[in-house]
């Protein structure tokens, strides 16, 4: 870096971070508080005792924080490493109360990142057995996760302005997130709120008790994934219940700020269709891929295949991660489709993981121009767009930067799984559902996977929910030494 550009960066100042993280904490505390409920509601008073801990601890950490005088405006390194850190955070509390249900605190934690990131993968086996307080608990972490502790905070307690609008930087770009103020976050929440109603409307119409539709309905909603069985959809009554779920987890994989947008002409940004009519055709073309893999080599009946390929194949495009059959028995060709569909994900400013549709729409559309300009003059002038619009070079060098990471996460990942003797297609699946945040299982997932190998895959989990880019900038040295504004 030149010495130019160096007097320009400015470290994080503990007195931002420390008033911020206090404000997220009460959101944090708002939201414990509903579990709670409802472990009072059905008596499971060894759970609504760790519960109250957890609220009486970070309420008044969070009490004691947000006191603290600070400027209102925030930094992007500094809302990078807010957002970061909420997210670690929540799991770390959130694995007291899950530890009351019988879990040891590593199957704790891996379940309270798992839910906190929206994935799904799970180490506890005999659902059906667990307390009903366990099961509302993770699914409320995926419900929340998925609409993100940062935008929940901006539409209950942050202020408008520069505050609001940078730490909403990790979610979607400012074309997405217009303004970034309180009063947008709250539109979003409107939003989320409708989708998560309408879905819990379905369930119920199609013959679901008002719990399960209501765990099975945020989980969608989220695109989390987390079932109250262990048969994920297997174990409902009836097939057709089986697509209004996927359409729910297909309606969270859409930009929230689509909806919106339905009804104001000119204020929908225009990326939002695009990126929802290439979600649509992929998960499309995902599933007549997954279809005929299944017929042709694990010999599944059209009858079959024309149900359970849809519906997996758009749960993991949507990156939901719920299931209709066992998949650890499937083709290896029907697993390398799942996989392409986890790792390509869903849209940018939805609830969905993955490197996003609207990255693999820019890759194409570069990719285009560039086969374009070898066979055009040299004088030709041919510029990347997208949406009707032109793409700017840094914008196109960070979608392709952050293409990137997410292989070589997937890569450095999947290799100590190997070591281990793990089937490498097999490994390949897990740490590709991980980092994507999808929790479709080929089976490695349980209870008696290694310890460090439960933890690669926390990290990834993490790395995919709030994108890796924020976790290097928390890692970055000149984040945290240098000079700070006042």
């Amino acid at each position: 870096m030149s010495d130019q550009a160096a007097g320009l960066t400015y470290a994080v100042r503990p007195r931002i971070l420390s008033k911020y993280f206090g404000q997220l904490c009460l959101v944090l505390t708002v939201l414990t508080a509903v579990p709670l409920s409802v472990a009072f509601i059905h008596g499971e008073m060894h759970l609504a005792l760790r519960y109250a801990a957890v609220i009486a601890s970070i309420g008044s950490l969070g009490g004691i924080l947000g006191r603290i005088h600070a400027p209102r405006d925030v930094q992007v390194n500094e809302a990078m490493v807010l957002v970061a850190f909420i997210f670690l955070f929540t799991p770390l509390v959130m694995s007291f109360p899950m530890m009351g249900s019988g879990l040891s605190f590593s199957d704790a934690l891996f379940e309270a990142i798992s839910a906190a990131t929206t994935t799904g993968l799970s180490t506890v086996t005999n659902l059906e057995e667990m307390p009903r307080t366990f099961l509302f608990g993770r699914a409320w972490m995926q419900w929340y996760g998925g609409l993100g502790i940062v935008i929940l905070s901006l539409a209950l307690l942050l202020r408008p302005g520069t505050v609001a609008k940078k730490l909403a930087v990790t979610e979607s770009r400012e074309e997405d997130l217009v303004g970034g103020t309180r009063a947008h976050a709250r539109r979003m929440l409107m939003v989320y709120l409708i989708l998560t109603g309408i879905g819990i409307f379905l369930l119920v119409g199609g013959g679901l008790s008002l719990f399960d539709a209501l765990l099975y309905t945020m989980a969608s909603v989220s695109t989390g994934g987390f079932a109250p069985h262990d048969a994920s959809l297997a174990a409902l009554d009836g097939k057709m219940v089986h697509y209004p779920i996927i359409l729910v987890c297909l309606a969270g994989a859409i930009p929230l700020t689509y909806y919106h947008g339905m009804h104001k002409k000119g204020r929908r940004p225009p990326t939002d269709a695009l990126q929802l009519r290439g979600l649509v055709v992929m998960g499309l073309l995902m599933s007549l891929l997954l279809g005929f893999c299944m017929v042709m080599a694990d010999q599944t009946g059209w009858t079959e295949a024309l149900h359970h390929a849809p519906v997996v194949a758009f749960s993991a495009q949507t990156t939901a991660g719920f299931s209709s059959m066992d998949l650890s028995q499937i083709h290896a060709s029907s697993k390398l489709v799942i996989i392409l569909a986890m790792a390509v994900g869903g849209g940018v400013g939805s609830t969905a993981g993955g490197i996003k549709i609207l990255r693999l729409l820019m890759i194409i559309n570069v990719l285009r121009v560039v086969l374009r300009r070898a066979c055009a003059t040299s004088h030709a002038i041919l510029i990347p767009r997208m949406a009707g619009r032109r793409m700017e070079e840094p914008e196109i060098h960070e979608g392709l930067l952050i293409v990137l990471l997410f292989v070589a996460v997937i890569f450095l990942s999947w290799l100590p799984f190997v070591l281990m003797g793990y089937h490498p297609l097999d490994s390949l699946f897990e740490v590709v559902s991980a980092t994507g945040t999808v929790g479709l299982s080929a089976g490695v997932v349980s209870q008696e996977m290694p310890a460090f190998l439960k933890g690669i895959l926390c990290v990834d989990m993490l790395l995919g929910r709030v994108e890796i880019l924020a976790w290097l900038v928390m890692v970055y040295p000149r984040t945290w030494i240098g000079r700070r504004l006042s």
